[in-house]
């Protein structure tokens, strides 16, 4: 057990850093300061918007923008939530079965394609 004690005193000697300089004696903390990301957001947006005038206001809407890579998203044609089915007879997208089975199933004819016209996705016959 001694041996073992003393083999571990000599390594932790020869692991000793105490006598190292780790940071040169010139080193100095730089004096510049960045921004915040936030900050830096506001300042672009002040540059852009006082560059255009008034009538040409920089917005969301009309920002040129790519195509998405994504696929569009589906959502139910009755309750707005995420549709992961779709009615097999009429094309209405759903949400779960219960909306299958109480509203889309027993609609009266006609009125799945106003649902659809809202969607813009209804059939129009000539």
């Amino acid at each position: 057990m001694d041996n073992k004690l003393e083999y571990l005193r000599s390594v932790a000697a020869q692991n000793d850093t105490s006598g190292l300089k780790l940071k040169r004696s010139s080193w100095k903390r730089p004096n510049r300061r960045h921004k915040a990301t936030r900050q830096l957001m506001t300042d672009e947006w002040k540059r852009v918007t006082n560059a255009n005038s008034d009538k040409n206001m920089l917005t969301y809407f009309n920002v040129e923008a790519p195509p998405s890579i994504y696929p569009a998203k589906k959502y139910c044609d009755i309750t707005g939530l995420k549709a992961s089915y779709k009615a097999p007879g009429n094309g209405l997208r759903f949400h779960n079965s219960e909306v299958y089975s109480l509203v889309i199933k027993p609609m009266a004819p006609g009125v799945d394609q106003e649902y659809l016209k809202l969607r813009g996705d209804n059939v129009v016959l000539k």
